[in-house]
């Protein structure tokens, strides 16, 4: 049998369906404390005073904290740094230090014995403040200095990838199309806000943190540091997690309030963020301004694309550092074929919430406006948008294809086998062509109906994780490793990754996930990388597990080792099958006199570590058929599809899920979801009575196919990532669909095309052409 390949039931859905989930909040430790944090509430101002002597009287308050309260002056690092910029100056205190700089940023801690006297002491702390001019737009700002940091400039540093001498191709370019476009702010807003407990024990001398996920290991270093508490005293356990999207899990400013609570009082300490509090306070993403240029020859193939980009970045640098501009710029060529491509994003603060990384970041951004101006350009080339794609796609003839360029330090080497076949397929397999007949035959008719596409070219697996597999006495397998689980099933693929080397069913694998007291280190799970790295590290190690037990079982068998297979959790000999010796007996002998040596681990355990050097690159087409209503700018989605090459699946069914769950998010940031702000920089989108989801009423039958044509070189498995490509391309398909639905000869100006943007475009249609 084979594990792989197999669209088994996830095994978290036995404990998450039946309400056996174990979420942070499920923790409840004797003796235990409520965290609530005091938020600002303007967006930009010098702290006069903040008074928590009310607070403090209140029965049941235990302390109230504030910035001086803190050890030293600790800022929160980012996770990756980037040549030539320095964050420093930009980073987040955990408590507001001396200013304010978005609505929502924390300035002082509550802690009371329960969560309702938490959160009446925290609405009696005054807060004193000498409010300043906000900064609310990252392009205007570029150039200017926030009064808060008037030693700094607003722009953080400028990130340029590039190749080619793009200006002298486009002074002799044929045509040349350009336009300024911009994506609105919007992030994952999981169901389950986010949430940690913590505890000290003062008999081990050890801290236990419940609820890290995302990037656990990465979490207790800087955790560590901050407390000056040796990595080894802090044990990070994992939690059930009700959705993260990139969002929960960096190190936010109560990652180290509670954890440093627990410590102080000797009490366990809970925090639980509510839906507001995570509205403005937890990472969001997205927003970006662009000025893009395409530049053409005579026979309508690229010679060059050119960017400028403004990211708006908030009022602090959080830990994913200048990730998302690296990944705006780095891949915005996409999968074409391009002689010279230069991208540069300008990293701006300004007065508002924070960003950071969110499910496609960078490349729900790029692939809108490239692909946007590409439908802009055809029309005014007089081609069409599909042929001018075609024209220009990189085809099996030259992939794999190498760009004269790297990404985090890695070389750019396209990995696929045609980009160009891939679009032909998938146009075919959902009768692409159908649509756009449906909607031209439609506007006859009168209705507002237009058919829009575009390409993507996605990226996963970067970087290293660890993993470890051991067996027991009783033929029990369990493997350890560093991602963590947020609703993505891990645990099911995991299990199923190491049920194939060891030929067992996969819910007999037991999958522990991010445990720092059973894994000294683990990557964590972002960027499509958990299958890709960490499965591979997990197949390592079980694939060291086999060697022992082979090496083990020759002598318990009398045969030679390459003799053995791997069946149904026993080695056999290959020639004589009822020659055999189960897994759970050369456990039991490995720990033995016999076979323990010097150096060696005893027991029946393998180790794995995996390190990729380059990522991969998935790759994918998305179809979108709307209908604009021309009373209410409503944009009703009348048909969408997906196509991805996927390499090679662990889970079919999983990346169909990983792909309709990506889309459908989306559709929410391409047609609804916006963080929107006041003219002072104050949050009004703060419920989701004003931050609106897709509804199941908003959505059409998503079509997606699944493709495993071209398995990844890079890695054993031939997988690629599957968790972003669902949503990197929804943006641009429904931008165009609405761009052909109208008629436009221009463009469509921003993200997202919510009925008030969408009538805006039909009175102002002629400022577009």
């Amino acid at each position: 049998m084979t594990a792989i390949g197999t669209s088994v039931l996830r095994l978290e859905d036995e404990r998450l369906l039946r309400g056996r989930g174990r979420f942070h909040d499920d923790t409840v430790r004797p003796g235990q404390l409520w965290l609530r944090v005091v938020r600002s509430p303007v967006a930009h101002a010098r702290i006069v005073n903040v008074d928590t002597s009310a607070a403090e009287q209140l029965p049941g308050v235990v302390a109230v904290v504030t910035a001086a309260d803190l050890p030293g002056r600790a800022l929160i690092p980012v996770r990756q740094p980037h040549p030539g910029i320095d964050f420093t100056p930009y980073l987040q205190p955990p408590l507001a230090t001396g200013f304010v700089r978005y609505a929502g940023e924390p300035v002082a801690a509550v802690l009371a014995e329960d969560p309702y006297l938490a959160e009446d002491a925290a609405d009696l702390v005054v807060l004193e403040f000498d409010e300043l001019p906000v900064v609310l737009d990252a392009r205007a700002a570029a150039g200017s200095r926030l009064a808060s940091r008037p030693d700094t400039p607003a722009e953080v540093g400028v990130v340029e990838f590039g190749y080619g001498d793009v200006d002298a191709l486009f002074d002799t370019a044929a045509h040349v199309v350009s336009a300024d476009l911009s994506v609105g702010r919007h992030s994952g807003t999981p169901l389950e806000p986010r949430g940690l407990v913590a505890e000290y024990d003062d008999r081990t001398e050890r801290l236990t943190v419940w609820g890290a996920s995302k990037v656990p290991y990465f979490n207790r270093r800087v955790l560590a540091g901050m407390l000056d508490l040796p990595e080894h005293r802090i044990h990070m356990l994992e939690s059930d997690a009700g959705g993260s999207f990139g969002v929960r899990g960096e190190f936010y400013p109560e990652d180290l309030l509670v954890p440093m609570l627990a410590l102080r009082t000797r009490r366990p300490v809970k925090w639980s963020e509510d839906r507001t509090e995570h509205m403005i306070a937890a990472n969001h993403a997205r927003e970006q301004q662009h000025h893009f240029e395409l530049a053409f020859d005579e026979d309508h193939r690229l010679l060059a694309m050119r960017d400028e980009g403004w990211l708006d970045n908030g009022g602090y640098v959080r830990t994913h550092g200048a990730v998302v501009a690296a990944l705006t710029a780095a891949m915005i060529s996409g999968p074409y074929r391009l002689p010279a491509c230069r991208s540069r994003i300008h990293i701006v603060t300004t007065n508002k919430t924070p960003i950071g990384t969110y499910r496609a970041p960078g490349r729900f951004q790029h692939n809108f406006v490239r692909e946007h101006v590409l439908d802009v350009a055809a029309d005014r080339l007089g081609a069409d948008p599909v042929e001018l794609r075609r024209r220009n796609l990189l085809d099996h003839t030259e992939l794999p294809f190498r760009r004269p360029m790297q990404i985090f330090g890695a070389p750019m080497l396209l990995d696929g086998s045609d980009h160009l076949g891939h679009f032909d397929t998938s146009r075919e397999e959902f009768g692409y062509e159908r649509w756009r007949a449906q909607a031209r035959a439609a506007r006859e008719s009168g209705r507002l109906v237009g058919a829009g596409c575009a390409v993507i070219l996605e990226k996963a697996g970067l970087g290293h994780d660890s993993a470890v597999v051991d067996v027991g006495v009783t033929g029990a397998v369990r493997v350890a490793m560093g991602g963590s689980g947020s609703g993505q099933g891990v645990e099911t693929v995991m299990a199923q990754i190491v049920a194939a080397e060891f030929d067992i069913a996969p819910d007999t694998v037991k999958v522990v996930l991010s445990d720092t007291d059973i894994l000294p280190d683990g990557a964590g799970s972002f960027a499509s990388r958990t299958t890709v790295v960490g499965g591979t590290a997990a197949k390592f190690a079980a694939e060291a597990v086999i060697a022992k037990a082979r090496r083990v079982a020759a002598v318990l068998l009398g045969v030679e080792p390459g003799e053995l297979v791997v069946r149904g959790g026993e080695m056999v000999v290959a020639a004589n099958p009822e020659q055999r010796v189960p897994l759970g007996r050369i456990a039991t002998v490995c720990f033995t006199p016999q076979f323990v040596r010097t150096g060696e681990e005893p027991g029946l355990v393998g180790r794995g570590t995996y390190v990729a050097d380059a990522m991969t690159y998935p790759y994918g087409a998305h179809y979108a058929l709307t209908e604009v209503d021309p009373q209410t700018g409503r944009v009703r989605l009348l048909r969408y599809a997906v196509s991805y090459e996927i390499g090679k699946a662990v889970n079919p069914r999983m990346v169909h899920g990983q792909i309709y769950g990506g889309a459908v998010q989306g559709i929410g940031g391409a047609l609804l979801e916006e963080f929107r702000y006041d003219e002072r920089g104050i949050p009004l989108s703060t419920t989701f009575n004003e931050y609106r989801w897709p509804r199941l009423s908003d959505l059409p039958d998503i079509q997606v196919a699944v493709y495993e044509d071209s398995p990844a070189p890079g890695n054993p498995l031939g997988v690629r990532g599957a968790g972003e490509g669902g949503t990197a391309g929804v943006g641009a398909a429904i931008a165009n669909a609405v761009r052909d639905a109208l008629q436009l000869r221009g463009h469509v100006g921003s993200l997202p095309l919510h009925p008030e943007r969408v009538l805006g475009l039909l009175r102002d249609a002629p400022r577009h052409v």
